[in-house]
């Protein structure tokens, strides 16, 4: 028996047209889709009539839940893999899935499409020849020691802070870069996107006020940077 095939989906990052002809007929066509949470992916779902089975497979679940994915694909089904948004495995759960797919002969197809890092990028104005994509740094422990390291960093850097904790972020910035100019971006693809631009300590008098909810994408310029 052929075994199935595992589809690698990008979706949306927050507006749902966001998303590729491929990627929709191939959510059409597969038996499986593995998602993060089901109650997000049913409205991307919902949108564009796709009715196929859902499975949950998040951060939690991913070890438990692997055998019974690859023993699907192994008997022939095709599983699609999405994130809640973006481009699955980068900071998002599935690269257990991806490797366990490979070891077991099963071919992995990636469907590109919207990435927050990539877009962030692409619209900040900052070199992009040569980046650095840290994700979301350590909440606690090796934090400091991390961004220490990254102030060292002669290449552009990217990275994902949540509502919670931006400010500390951009204090932290100020503290051990000052002089990096930095673009901060929130909510991108979405009603209420915005950017501000400047250096650390510019942006801690002018960010907090603005603040509601959302995920933001950071992006620093190199050392010497004009």
């Amino acid at each position: 028996m052929k075994s199935g095939s595992l589809y690698i989906i990008a979706t949306p990052i927050g507006n749902l047209e966001d998303i590729t002809f491929r990627a929709v007929n191939i959510l059409k066509e597969v038996n499986l889709i593995a998602c993060e949470d089901t109650r997000v992916t049913k409205i991307l779902l919902d949108k564009y009539e796709v009715k196929n089975e859902l499975f949950s497979l998040n951060a939690q679940s991913e070890n438990h839940k692997l055998g019974f994915l690859i023993d699907r694909i192994l008997k022939g089904e095709n599983c699609a893999l999405v994130s809640d948004a973006g481009t699955p495995t980068i900071s998002d759960p599935g690269v257990r899935l991806v490797n366990e797919a490979i070891k077991n002969n099963i071919e992995v197809i990636g469907i590109p499409g919207a990435n927050a890092a990539i877009l962030a990028l692409s619209i900040s104005g900052l070199p992009t020849d040569a980046f650095i994509y840290e994700g979301f740094l350590p909440q606690k422990k090796g934090r400091q020691k991390k961004i220490k390291q990254l102030a060292e960093e002669d290449r552009t850097i990217v990275l994902y802070e949540s509502t919670y904790r931006i400010e500390k972020l951009l204090n932290e910035l100020n503290e051990y870069m000052p002089e990096r100019y930095v673009v901060v971006q929130r909510e991108l693809t979405k009603k209420f996107e915005e950017s501000w631009r400047g250096y650390p300590i510019d942006l801690i008098s002018d960010i907090p006020n603005k603040i509601t909810k959302g995920e933001f994408v950071i992006i620093i310029a190199p050392k010497n940077w004009i």
